[in-house]
């Protein structure tokens, strides 16, 4: 199987994804039976309780063609109050309810005394692949990618990323990291990416427009996709802050290829795990934060890291079939039946 090239001139740290962010968990549940071919993917922030510390976060909409639940609150408190969820688009009120649930387990006043919990789930359309009318997706796959977070976790067809197509390729779960130096401090980035997105012969593989040596297309085909970016920093960075770092994953998009097209959601988030903001505390210790004139570094690496993260998911992706006879090659038996 060939690997993706090494994109940018920064270092990746020690595993290349976004678990070498301290803390940073990933975890998968993969629905793989027939036209059933989904999945849900859980990234944690820390190994603690969301609800009661949280991270500071911020959101970019570049395309907003998705029905995310979750991120109006996140774009006015600028924080995360629950892991991270990715599914397919008919399994996100599912898996907003096994949020809540999960939270009120842990905080039984949730609701009560104490204010609501704000779910936040990500999704794509998988169903080309994946029969999405059968609402295959329940509260325990949820609960199960939640138990199977570990710094060690695939990548490619799996969890959420199981039914997802990529430049009509097979696409999924992808996953990088940089190593960002910002005057005598180093800082690590990761990404995440469920990559659902573009047209083949759009695909630009470290500048190399591979997708036009792997298919001529003579018609214009509108483009359906949509692909989540997820960004970990331990940056000191503030809600604001990151925000501006999640723009910058629209640079890494686009040097795949991808021009954000009318039925494309593209959505970044990024998220620090530098300090945590507890629920009940009246005055919030945070640490001195980046200046604005030093961000370019971690600018540089988050487009670099959800570059490679996308290259990621297509190298990682096996050949998936689905529902009514529908199958995905992966960009591994493209090159090798072009070859």
């Amino acid at each position: 199987m060939m690997q993706a090239p090494h994109i940018g001139t920064m270092n990746a740290g020690a595993r290349g994804t976004i678990a070498d962010v301290a803390g940073v968990t990933v975890g998968h549940c993969t629905l793989n039976q027939g036209p059933i071919q989904t999945g849900v993917t859980v990234i944690r922030p820390h190994p603690g309780d969301a609800y009661r510390e949280k991270v500071p976060a911020g959101a970019c909409v570049i395309n907003g063609f998705g029905k995310s639940i979750g991120l109006v609150q996140v774009e006015e408190l600028g924080v995360l109050e629950t892991p991270l969820a990715l599914t397919n688009t008919f399994g996100v009120g599912t898996v907003a309810n096994a949020q809540i649930r999960a939270a009120i387990k842990a905080n039984p006043q949730i609701g009560r005394d104490d204010p609501s919990v704000n779910p936040l789930v990500f999704e794509c359309n998988d169903g080309y692949l994946n029969d999405m009318q059968a609402l295959a997706i329940d509260e325990a796959h949820y609960l199960s990618a939640l138990d199977a977070c570990s710094e060690a976790f695939e990548r490619g067809a799996v969890g959420a990323g199981r039914g997802m197509s990529c430049f009509g390729l097979k696409g999924g779960i992808g996953s990088a990291s940089r190593v960002a130096h910002v005057g005598e401090q180093h800082y690590t980035m990761g990404a995440l990416v469920l990559a659902n997105f573009g047209r083949l012969p759009q695909l630009i593989v470290a500048g190399d427009a591979l997708g036009r040596t792997l298919q001529a297309e003579s018609t214009i085909q509108p483009e359906h996709g949509s692909i989540i970016m997820l960004i970990a920093t331990d940056a000191p960075l503030d809600a604001r802050q990151l925000r501006r770092v999640a723009t910058r994953a629209a640079a890494g998009l686009a040097r795949t290829g991808s021009v954000y097209g009318h039925g494309s959601g593209d959505i970044a988030l990024a998220f620090t795990t530098a300090y945590r903001v507890p629920h009940d505390a009246a005055l919030i210790a945070i640490p001195p934060l980046v200046s604005d004139t030093r961000l370019d570094p971690l600018f540089q690496a988050a487009a670099d890291c959800v570059e490679q993260a996308i290259l990621d998911a297509l190298f990682s992706a096996e050949t998936v079939a689905g529902r009514d006879g529908h199958r995905r090659i992966s960009l591994n038996e493209a090159l090798r039946t072009r070859t």
